[in-house]
C-alpha cells in the first residue's frame, strides 16, 4: 500500500486523517470489470479497518461475478458539494472473498474487526445480521490516492517560495 502519491501531495489527506475520513463515511463507489472490459460502478455501504477496506455485496450481484472473473476493483469514497468542499479517497488493489458465500454467520475469525465494526456503523447494533444474500470483500490497496482541497485554502495563505538566485 502507498500512502504518498506523485500529484496533490500538498492536498493529500495524512493516514490519520483518511483513516478518520473513512471511518465517517458511508458509501462508497466500487469499479469493476467485466470479461470484455466495460466497467461496472455501484455504490455500497464498507468499513474501514486501518489497512483494508471491507465490502458487504450481494453474492448475486453483477460486481460479485465480474469480481469471481477478475477480483481487480477500484473504490472512491469522496464528498463536498462547492469545489473548495471536495474530498476523497481513492483505493485500487484486487479483492479477496473472505468467509462463506453466501455469509450465514459460521465462526470465522478473519471477519471478526468488519462484523464488530459494520453493524455498529451502519445498524446501530453490536452483532452482524445475516441475511443470506451477501458475503464479504476485502480490499487490501496496492494504491491509495486522496485529496483535500478544504486545504486549499491554507496553501493560497503560504508565502511564495523565494525564487532561486541565478546570479550564482
Amino acid at each position: 500500500m502507498t500512502d504518498t502519491q506523485r500529484r496533490g501531495r500538498r492536498i493529500m489527506m495524512t493516514p490519520e486523517e483518511r483513516d478518520a475520513y473513512l471511518g465517517e463515511q458511508r458509501t462508497c463507489r466500487v469499479a469493476t470489470l467485466a470479461a470484455d472490459g466495460p466497467p461496472h460502478i455501484g455504490a455500497l455501504w464498507f468499513v474501514w479497518d486501518g489497512s483494508s477496506l471491507w465490502l458487504y455485496s450481494i453474492t448475486r450481484s453483477l460486481r460479485w461475478s465480474q469480481l469471481r472473473k477478475d477480483p481487480r476493483i477500484a473504490v472512491v469514497v469522496d464528498d463536498g458539494v462547492e469545489y473548495d468542499e471536495l474530498r476523497g479517497v481513492e483505493l485500487s488493489g484486487t479483492a479477496e472473498f473472505v468467509g462463506e458465500a453466501p455469509r450465514t454467520g459460521e465462526p470465522c475469525p478473519g471477519l471478526d474487526v468488519p462484523e464488530r465494526l459494520f453493524p455498529a456503523k451502519y445498524f446501530g447494533m453490536e452483532e452482524m445480521p445475516h441475511d443470506g444474500r451477501h458475503a464479504w470483500l476485502r480490499l487490501t490497496p496496492d494504491t491509495i490516492t486522496s485529496w483535500d482541497f478544504r486545504k486549499l485554502a491554507d496553501l493560497s495563505r503560504q508565502p511564495p517560495a523565494e525564487a532561486p538566485d541565478l546570479a550564482r
